[in-house]
């Protein structure tokens, strides 16, 4: 299992502005197969701070992630909406436990 956290700076004038890209794009991250999880929130206390959480079932499922349409879509938006500050990490973990 991949995970992938971190955060986006978005410019909190341009929130409403960037939601629908947003949406665009983890509404069909979300349909990929492979994509157990795929999250943006906005931060509650850093207006424009977006954490961005992703949980991938295996490298092959994340590479047809970066290989699809709607990435290419999302990454090609960046500079009209003022998205900028990307902090993502890439993580390889086992099997998740309920806490």
């Amino acid at each position: 299992m991949l995970l992938i956290i971190g955060t986006i700076r978005v410019p909190p004038d341009r929130l409403a502005d960037t939601r629908p890209a947003m949406e665009r794009m983890i509404s069909a991250s979300r349909a990929e197969p492979g994509c157990l999880e795929y999250s943006y929130a906005q931060d509650v206390l850093d207006p424009g701070l977006i954490h961005v959480s992703e949980i991938w079932s295996d490298r092959a499922a994340l590479d047809a992630h970066f290989k699809s349409a709607h990435i290419a879509e999302w990454r090609a938006s960046w500079s009209e909406l003022g998205i900028g500050d990307r902090k993502l990490t890439l993580y390889e973990a086992g099997e998740g436990t309920a806490t």
